[in-house]
C-alpha cells in the first residue's frame, strides 16, 4: 500500500489492552479510532509481547489500514550489577518488521524475552540477541522509557552515548531513529534538546511519536486508576507510575501541530510506514509429519489389561522413529489391523457383517486420505495408545469424532459408531474441507504425563500449550477499581453484590445498572459511586493477565517460534504460544485438545481400589445391559454419577423409567434448554401411554426407521441428515452442510436448502406441501438436535460410573469422595448418600486413616488430607511417621512429627476433627496440647538432628514428657462446632443428639421421613427439628426478597425456602447455628423434595415447655458458683433444680428455690463445667 507525503503522521508506538494493565485501547477500538482519522497506516507496539499481531493485522487490513508489525522490548544493555538502579525497570525500544525477515526476528526476539531469563523476571532480551536478530527490523530509541533518554535524565552522558552506538551497530543509520515524545512531562523536556544533537551528530534521524495507552483525553482518570491496580497501589500514591491526559491517541493534525517545529520528525513517521509493507498474514494449516515411534514396554508397575494390550500391539508394530514414507499407507495399515482387532473382540453389530465395516473403513480412509489428514489421525493414535500403554485413563470419545470408525480401529475411541448410529460426516465432510477436531479426554492425574510424551516425540520446541486472557469482568473490575481509590471495603462489596454472577455468560455493568434500582439509586445520589462505575465501565472488558489455556496443544512441524511468538507459562515454564486458541489457528498451528475429566480418574480411582480386594474390572469391556445398573438409574440413585447427577437429571431418570443405553444417550442429549421439552413426550411415548397413535409419531413412513430409536422425536442432529439422505437424496456430507445452514438461519441459504430438498423430496414421491412441512420440522430441531455420537460417548462414562456405584458402591463412593477432597459441600452430599445406602463412613483417625478415602472391611476411612487446613504434605509427613506402627499417645504422636510439615494449625484442626481422638478422646485436651505438642516436636527433630543422648545417661530430649495446661471441658455443642468446622459436615454426632428423647416429645420428624411419607402422598406438612447451617438471600423477579436456608439434622443436610414476608418475620431465628423446630410445607419434583419453612421456632424454647425438672450431681460444692452462671432464673420452662453433692458416704441433696430454664444445650453446657458429675433432666 502506497503512503503519500500529504498523510502527515503515522502512529508507530501505540499500545493496546494486550500491554496487560498498562494499555486501555481494545483492538477493535484502535482500529476504529485510526479509521475515523483516516490514517491509511498503523503500528501495534504492546510491551513485551505479540500478544495481539496476528488480530490486529486482520482487523486493521480489513479496515483499509495500513498494519505494521511491531513490539515495545525491554533491552538489557549492561550486565545486571552495572547501572543496577539505572537497569531497575530495563529500557525499551520499540521494534517494527521491515519485512517478512524482520517479522521472524520480532517472533525469535518476543520469543527470547520470555526463555532467555528466569522465571518471574521482567521479559527482556540482551543486546547481543538484539543485534544478532537486527535484521529487518526498523528501531526507535523508545522515548521517555527508552535506553538513550533514562541514561541523559541521569546525568550519564557517556551512557547514553554508549547505548545509542550499541543501536547504531546493530542497525545502522537507516534503520535508527531517535524518538522524540512531547507530553507535557518535564523530564522529555529536559533531554529533547540532547537528543537532537545526538541525532545530528550520529546522523541518524529523528520521528515523533506519540505512544496512546487510551483513546481520549477524558478517559486518563479510568487508565490512571488501571495503572494503580497494575501496580497494587492506590490512586492518591504519589511515588507510583502516571501518565497524562495527552497520552491519548491523537489525530493526525493534532501530532502535525505538536511537531510544527520538526516537520522531518514527523514525515519520518510516514517514510517508516512505507518502509514497512510487511504484515502478519493467516496461515493454511500445518502439520506435523507424523513418524511412528519404536514401541516400547509399558512401565513396571503399571501393567496395561491384556485386552488393552492386544489392541496397541495389534494397532502399531515397531517402526523406525524417522518420518514415515507413505502416512496414507500407514494410516491403511493400522486401521485394518485394528479393526480385524476390534470385531475380534466385539463381533460386529447386529444384523452387519464385516463386509459392511469393510466396506465403511475403505471408504473413511478414502475421505481422510483424499483430504490429507493421514497425519492427524496417526499423530492423535500416537498419544492414546502411549496413554492407555502407560496406565494412564482415556476416556471413550468426545465430540463428532466419535462417529468415525478410523478412530475406533486406530483406538482414539471406545465406541462401535456403527453399533450406535454415528456418522462420520458429522466429523470429517468430503464436501466441506476443515480440520478434523479430536477432543481427548484424560484423567486429571495423567494428562500432563501426555503432554510430556508429545513434546518428547516431537521436539519440546515444536510443542506449545495455548494463551488464554483473563478479563476484568463487571464484578472483578468493581473491586480493583473500589480498592485503588480508597472506597470502604464494604460499599464496594455491596455494590458488587448487585451484579448477577453468571460465568457461562458474563453480565455487564451497563446490563446491571439498567436491571437493577439500587444501582442506579447510588449512582444518583453518591458521586463517589457514580465515579466508581464511569471508571468501571471504561476498564470493562481490558485484558487483566495471562494464562495458558485449560486444554489446547499445538503440535509444529518446525520450532514453533518460527511460526508463532511464544510466551512462557510463570508457574510450569511450559512454551505457550502468544495467540490465543482463536489466533493461533489462524496462524496456520493445528491444536489438539487435551482435556483432563476429573470422572476417568474416579474411574480409576475405584477400579484400583477393587484390585485390593482381587476383583478386575475391565470398564471398555463392560456389558451395557447390567440389570442393576439399570435399577439404581430408574431410582434417579445417581449421586456421583457423571452427568446425571442434577434433580432435573434425576427426574427424567424416574419419569423415562431408563433401561437401556439408548435412554442415557436421549437423555445426555434433550436435557437442554429447548429440547428439554421434549423429555415428556419421550417418557410417554416409551412407556406405552401413547399407545394406538404411534403413525402419527412420524412425519413420513419412511421416517421410522430413523426415528424409533427416539419414539419419533428429532433429538441428534445425525437424524436430521438421515432424513435429508432418505426423503430428499442428499449424500450425507451434502446433508451435514444442510445441517450447519438450518442452524446458521441465515435466509438465502435456507432458500436455497429448501428448494434442493423440495424438489429432491418431491421426485422421491412426497408432494411438495408435506416437503415444506418436513423441512420447516428439520429447521426447528436443527437448532435444538444434539450431536448424537458427543452423547453416546459420554453416555458410556454415565454407564460405566453407574455400573461402579451399582455393583461396588464402597469403593466408588470412596473414589468420588477422594477426588473431590478439597470440597466440603460435595463430600457432605457424597458421606450422606453413602448413608443412604447404608455405608459407614468412619471418622478420620491417624491411626489408621490415609491421605486420600479408602476401604476397608466394607466401610470407608475418612481421608485425613480432607480435613480442612491440613495440607496435603503435612498429612503424607503424618501418615509416613506412622508407618506400620500406631502412634501410642499424644506425646508418642508429638516425638514421631516432622515439625517442618506439621503446624501448630494442622494439629488443631486434626483434633478438631476427631482425627486424634483414638490416641486422646477428650478434644479438649488434646486442643490444649497443641502448644506442647510442637515444643516437644521440635525438640525431638533437634535431638534427631545433634544424633547425641544426654552425655550422662540421662533422658533424651526426645522422651522428655508431654506437660498438658490446665483447660476447659467442651460442652457438646461447641465440639460439634468445631468439628463441623474443620471438616465440613457432622461426622462423630449431631448438634441435636442432645434432644434425646424430648424430639419425640415435641412430635418431630425427622428430614429423611418427612421425604418419605411427602413422596408417599400421604402428607404435605410436617415439623422438623434441624440445625442452621447457611442463610442466603436473593431478590425474585417480582422484586421481593427469598431466603434459602440450608438446614442439617441426623439424617442428613437439606435445603428449604422461606417467602419474603416469613423471612422478615424470622430472619434472627435463622442464623446459622441455630436448632429450630420447622414448619415445612413440601412439594415433590421427580424423587426431590422441595421444602418452604411455614413458621419457625427456637428448638430450646420448644422443649423447655416439656422440662419439669433438672438434678445436677456435683462432686463436692466448689462447681456451684460456675453452675449457677450458667443458669437463667425465671427462664420459660420454670423448672425445679436440685444440686446432689457427693458427702463420702452419702449424699446431700440440695433444693434451689426459684424456677430455672433448662434445657438439653443448658444442659449440655453444665456437663463441661469441671466437678459436675452428671446432668439429668427430666
Amino acid at each position: 500500500m502506497q503512503i503519500l507525503k500529504p498523510v502527515g503522521y503515522v502512529h508507530l508506538h501505540v499500545h493496546s489492552s494486550y500491554s496487560l494493565l498498562e494499555g486501555a485501547l481494545k483492538i477493535g477500538d484502535l482500529v476504529k479510532a485510526a479509521g475515523a482519522d483516516r490514517q491509511p497506516a498503523l503500528a501495534l507496539t504492546d510491551t513485551n509481547n505479540l500478544f495481539g499481531a496476528l488480530e490486529f493485522s486482520e482487523k486493521a487490513a480489513g479496515s483499509g489500514i495500513q498494519p505494521i508489525a511491531g513490539m515495545q522490548i525491554s533491552v538489557a544493555f549492561e550486565p545486571p550489577e552495572a547501572n543496577a538502579k539505572l537497569n531497575a525497570t530495563h529500557p525499551h525500544i520499540v521494534l517494527l518488521a521491515k519485512d517478512e525477515t524482520g517479522y521472524g526476528h520480532l517472533l525469535r526476539l518476543a520469543s527470547r524475552a520470555y526463555f532467555d531469563n528466569h522465571l518471574g523476571e521482567v521479559p527482556r532480551v540482551s543486546a547481543a540477541a538484539l543485534a544478532e536478530c537486527a535484521g529487518g527490523l526498523i528501531a526507535l530509541t523508545g522515548g521517555m522509557g527508552g535506553p538513550v533518554d533514562a541514561a541523559l535524565r541521569a546525568n550519564r552522558p557517556e551512557l547514553a552515548l554508549a547505548r545509542l552506538e550499541s543501536l547504531k551497530s546493530a542497525f545502522g543509520e537507516d534503520r535508527l531513529y531517535v524518538e522524540l515524545q512531547r507530553h507535557g512531562l518535564a523530564d522529555e523536556r529536559a533531554v529533547e534538546a540532547e537528543l537532537i544533537r545526538l541525532a545530528d551528530t550520529h546522523g541518524l534521524s529523528l520521528v515523533a511519536t506519540n505512544e496512546p495507552y487510551f483513546a481520549k483525553p477524558e478517559d486518563y482518570e479510568a487508565h490512571d486508576a488501571l495503572l494503580a491496580v497494575a501496580e497494587g497501589r492506590l490512586v492518591s500514591d504519589d511515588k507510583r507510575r502516571r501518565l497524562t491526559p495527552r497520552h491519548a491517541f491523537k489525530t493526525r493534525a493534532e501530532m502535525a501541530e505538536l511537531f510544527r517545529d520538526l516537520p522531518d520528525a514527523l514525515q519520518a513517521t510516514v517514510e517508516i510506514a512505507m518502509r514497512c509493507a510487511y504484515r502478519v498474514r493467516t496461515r493454511k494449516p500445518i502439520l506435523p509429519s507424523f513418524g511412528a515411534p519404536s514401541l516400547t514396554t509399558p512401565s513396571q508397575g503399571t501393567p496395561e489389561g491384556a485386552r488393552q494390550q492386544a489392541l496397541a500391539a495389534a494397532a502399531t508394530t515397531a517402526v523406525a522413529k524417522e518420518i514415515a514414507p507413505d502416512e496414507a499407507a500407514e494410516l491403511r495399515r493400522q486401521a485394518e489391523e485394528g479393526l480385524t482387532e476390534r470385531l475380534r473382540q466385539h463381533g460386529p453389530a447386529e444384523g452387519l457383517t464385516e463386509k459392511d465395516y469393510r466396506d465403511r473403513l475403505e471408504y473413511e480412509i478414502r475421505v481422510i486420505t483424499n483430504m490429507k489428514f493421514p497425519g492427524y489421525f496417526l499423530i492423535v493414535s500416537d498419544f492414546i495408545k502411549w496413554a492407555k500403554e502407560h496406565d494412564i485413563p482415556v476416556g471413550p470419545g468426545r465430540g463428532s469424532g466419535a462417529g468415525s470408525l478410523v478412530a475406533w480401529s486406530l483406538l482414539i475411541t471406545d465406541l462401535d459408531p456403527i453399533r450406535f448410529g454415528l456418522l462420520f460426516e458429522r466429523f470429517l465432510n468430503p464436501e466441506r474441507v476443515s480440520m478434523p477436531d479430536f477432543d481427548i479426554d484424560f484423567c486429571v492425574e495423567g494428562r500432563e504425563r501426555v503432554i510430556r510424551y508429545v513434546q518428547e516425540r516431537y521436539g519440546e520446541e515444536q510443542v506449545g500449550q495455548i494463551i488464554t486472557f483473563g478479563t476484568l469482568l463487571a464484578r472483578g473490575v468493581l473491586r480493583d477499581v473500589g480498592r485503588v481509590l480508597e472506597m470502604p471495603y464494604g460499599q464496594v462489596d455491596k455494590l458488587t453484590k448487585l451484579v448477577p454472577q453468571n460465568p457461562a455468560n458474563p453480565v455487564t455493568l451497563a446490563q446491571a445498572i439498567e436491571g437493577e434500582p439500587k444501582l442506579q439509586s447510588a449512582i444518583e445520589e453518591e458521586p463517589v459511586v457514580a465515579r466508581l462505575m464511569s471508571i468501571a465501565k471504561k476498564l470493562e472488558g481490558l485484558h487483566r493477565h495471562a494464562s495458558t489455556h485449560a486444554a489446547g496443544v499445538v503440535i509444529g512441524d518446525r520450532p514453533l517460534e518460527e511460526l508463532v511468538p511464544l510466551y512462557r507459562d510463570p508457574k510450569t515454564g511450559m512454551r505457550v504460544t502468544q495467540f490465543n486458541m482463536k489466533w493461533v489457528e489462524q496462524a496456520g498451528l493445528v491444536k489438539f485438545d487435551f482435556l483432563g475429566l476429573k470422572t476417568l480418574t474416579v474411574l480409576r480411582a475405584a477400579t484400583d481400589l477393587l484390585k485390593l480386594r482381587g476383583i478386575e474390572v475391565d470398564l471398555p469391556s463392560l456389558p451395557i445391559d447390567d440389570t442393576l445398573t439399570y435399577e439404581r438409574l430408574r431410582k434417579g440413585e445417581t449421586v456421583g454419577v457423571f452427568q446425571v447427577e442434577s434433580a432435573g437429571m434425576r427426574k427424567a431418570l424416574v419419569e423415562m423409567s431408563a433401561d437401556r443405553f439408548e435412554d442415557i444417550i436421549a437423555l445426555v442429549a434433550l436435557y437442554r434448554p429447548g429440547p428439554m421439552a421434549n423429555i415428556p413426550v419421550y417418557c410417554e411415548r416409551k412407556l406405552g401411554r401413547d399407545a394406538g397413535n404411534e403413525k402419527n409419531w412420524y412425519p413420513h413412513e419412511k421416517l421410522e426407521p430413523i426415528l424409533a430409536e427416539t419414539f419419533g422425536i428429532i433429538v441428534y442432529q445425525e437424524q436430521v441428515m438421515e432424513v435429508a439422505k432418505v426423503l430428499a437424496g442428499y449424500s450425507l456430507g451434502d446433508a451435514d452442510l444442510l445441517r450447519r445452514a438450518m442452524g446458521k438461519k441465515i435466509k438465502a441459504e435456507m432458500d436455497a436448502q429448501r428448494d434442493r430438498f423440495v424438489k429432491g423430496a418431491v421426485e422421491r414421491g412426497l408432494d411438495k406441501a408435506k416437503a415444506n412441512e418436513i423441512f420447516d420440522l428439520l429447521a426447528k430441531f436443527a437448532d435444538y438436535g444434539f450431536n448424537k455420537s458427543h452423547a453416546a460417548a459420554y453416555a458410556l462414562i454415565t454407564y460405566q460410573t453407574a455400573y461402579l456405584k451399582a455393583n461396588y458402591p464402597v469403593e466408588f463412593m470412596a473414589a468420588s469422595m477422594s477426588l473431590d477432597i478439597d470440597n466440603t459441600d460435595k463430600l457432605a452430599e457424597l458421606r450422606q448418600d453413602a448413608q443412604r445406602m447404608n455405608i459407614k463412613v468412619e471418622p478420620p483417625n491417624v491411626n489408621r486413616s490415609g491421605v486420600t478415602f479408602e476401604v476397608h472391611d466394607g466401610a470407608i476411612r475418612y481421608a485425613l488430607a480432607a480435613i480442612k487446613g491440613v495440607g496435603r504434605a503435612a498429612v503424607e509427613a503424618i501418615v509416613q511417621a506412622r508407618g506400620d506402627t500406631p502412634f501410642r499417645d499424644l506425646g508418642d504422636f508429638a516425638r514421631r512429627l516432622n515439625p517442618k510439615q506439621v503446624n501448630k494449625r494442622t494439629l488443631e484442626n486434626l483434633v478438631a476433627a476427631g482425627a486424634l481422638d483414638a490416641i486422646e478422646p477428650d478434644r479438649a485436651k488434646a486442643f490444649a496440647a497443641v502448644e506442647p505438642m510442637m515444643r516437644l516436636a521440635q525438640g525431638a527433630a533437634e535431638a534427631e538432628t545433634v544424633g547425641m543422648m544426654d552425655m550422662f545417661g540421662g533422658v533424651a530430649a526426645a522422651e522428655v514428657a508431654l506437660r498438658i495446661p490446665a483447660y476447659e471441658n467442651w460442652p457438646m455443642a461447641d465440639r460439634l462446632k468445631r468439628e463441623y468446622d474443620a471438616v465440613g459436615f457432622f461426622l462423630s454426632g449431631h448438634p441435636l443428639d442432645e434432644y434425646g428423647d424430648l424430639l419425640q416429645k415435641l412430635r418431630v420428624q425427622t428430614w429423611a421421613e418427612f421425604c418419605r411419607s411427602v413422596r408417599a402422598g400421604t402428607s404435605t406438612v410436617g415439623r422438623v427439628a434441624a440445625s442452621v447451617l447457611d442463610r442466603a438471600e436473593r431478590r425474585t423477579k417480582t422484586g421481593n426478597k427469598l431466603g434459602i436456608v440450608t438446614l442439617s439434622d441426623q439424617t442428613g443436610h437439606f435445603e428449604a425456602i422461606i417467602f419474603s414476608e416469613g423471612l422478615s418475620h424470622y430472619r434472627d431465628m435463622l442464623e446459622p447455628g441455630a436448632a429450630l423446630v420447622l414448619q415445612l410445607q413440601a412439594s415433590t419434583e421427580g424423587e426431590d423434595v422441595r421444602a418452604r419453612i411455614q413458621t419457625c421456632e427456637p428448638l430450646d424454647q420448644a422443649a423447655a415447655r416439656h422440662q419439669k425438672g433438672m438434678r445436677i450431681y456435683l462432686r463436692d460444692e466448689r462447681p456451684i458458683s460456675s453452675v449457677q452462671q450458667r443458669l437463667q432464673v425465671k427462664g420459660e420452662g420454670e423448672v425445679s433444680l436440685i444440686l446432689i453433692l457427693d458427702g463420702g458416704e452419702r449424699e446431700v441433696e440440695v433444693k434451689l428455690g426459684g424456677k430455672y430454664q433448662a434445657t438439653p444445650q443448658i444442659a449440655g453446657a453444665l456437663r463441661a463445667v469441671p466437678g459436675v458429675v452428671q446432668v439429668e433432666v427430666s
